[in-house]
C-alpha cells in the first residue's frame, strides 16, 4: 500500500446487473475511472468492507460518495463489521446517511440485487474480519480476506468453484495473522477449487519475484492463478 507497487484498489464484482467493490483501499476511485474496460463508480450497488484496516478501506468514503452520486442520489448498500463504524472507526458520520441501506457484516445470509452471499465465521485476524462466499448461478465464488491460518477455513469453503485468497507473506510469520504462501497452497490443496487466484502479496512475495514463483507453482498446481493490477476473471 505505502509503496504503490502493486495497487491497493480492491476488487471489483459484477454480476448480471449488479456491482459490488470490494475493500476499495488507497487509490480505488482512481483505478475505477482508468481502468480498461471502464468501471462507473456511479453505477455501484453495493461497498463491502471485510475489515477496517485501511489498506481495505482507505477510499471506502470517496467510494460512498461515488455511489451516491455526493449524495444526490440515495441508492446502494454499505456492508461493513461493526468495528469500522463509531469511535476509531473508518466510516465518515456525515455519509452513513447517504446509502440506502447499512448492514453490519457478521457471520450470515445476505442478499444484493441478483447476488446471494454469506459470511461463514469471523477470521483470525487483529481486527473484525470477515470473509465472503458469492453464489452465482452454478459457481460459488469465495473470498479468503486477511487471518490467521485454521483448519475451519476448509470446511467453510470446500465448496468453491473459484477461491481468490489473500497471501501476503513469501514464508511464514507467525506472529502476523495473515497467511503464507504454502499456507495458500495448502488451502487450494485441501478445498480444491475450480481455480483459486492469489492476490494481496506484500512485500515479501513482491522481493521473491512473482513470476517465477508463480510459475513454479503452477507446474503443480496448474489451477493456482497470480493477480496482477487489472487482472480479470471471467466466470464460466
Amino acid at each position: 500500500m505505502i509503496r504503490q507497487l502493486r495497487s491497493s484498489g480492491g476488487v471489483w464484482l459484477n454480476y448480471k446487473s449488479t456491482n459490488i467493490i470490494i475493500d476499495p483501499g488507497p487509490g480505488a476511485i482512481v483505478r475505477c475511472n482508468h481502468a480498461r474496460p471502464s468501471l462507473d463508480p456511479t453505477s455501484l450497488d453495493g461497498i463491502i468492507l471485510t475489515h477496517k484496516h485501511l489498506d481495505h478501506s482507505g477510499d471506502v468514503n470517496v467510494m460512498i460518495e461515488a455511489m451516491t452520486e455526493g449524495g444526490f442520489r440515495k441508492r446502494g448498500v454499505l456492508f461493513a463489521p461493526s468495528d469500522a463504524f463509531g469511535k476509531d472507526g473508518v466510516i465518515f458520520s456525515y455519509l452513513k446517511s447517504l446509502p440506502e441501506k447499512i448492514v453490519t457484516l457478521k457471520k450470515g445470509k445476505y442478499s444484493l440485487g441478483d447476488i446471494n452471499l454469506s459470511v461463514p465465521f469471523k477470521n483470525i485476524h487483529s481486527v473484525e474480519t470477515y470473509g465472503l462466499k458469492f453464489y452465482l448461478g452454478e459457481e460459488t465464488v469465495s473470498f479468503i480476506s486477511d487471518t490467521r491460518y485454521t483448519e475451519d477455513l476448509v470446511e467453510a469453503y470446500k465448496d468453491s468453484t473459484t477461491l481468490v485468497i489473500n497471501v501476503v507473506f513469501y514464508q511464514p510469520r507467525r506472529d502476523y495473522e495473515h497467511l503464507c504462501l504454502d499456507e495458500a497452497i495448502s488451502l487450494v490443496k485441501d478445498i480444491k477449487p475450480k481455480v483459486a487466484i492469489f492476490t494481496h502479496f506484500g512485500m515479501s512475495m513482491l522481493r521473491a519475484k512473482l513470476r517465477l514463483v508463480e510459475k513454479k507453482v503452477r507446474k503443480e498446481f496448474p489451477n493456482i492463478k497470480f493477480a496482477y493490477d487489472g487482472f480479470t476473471f471471467l466466470l464460466p
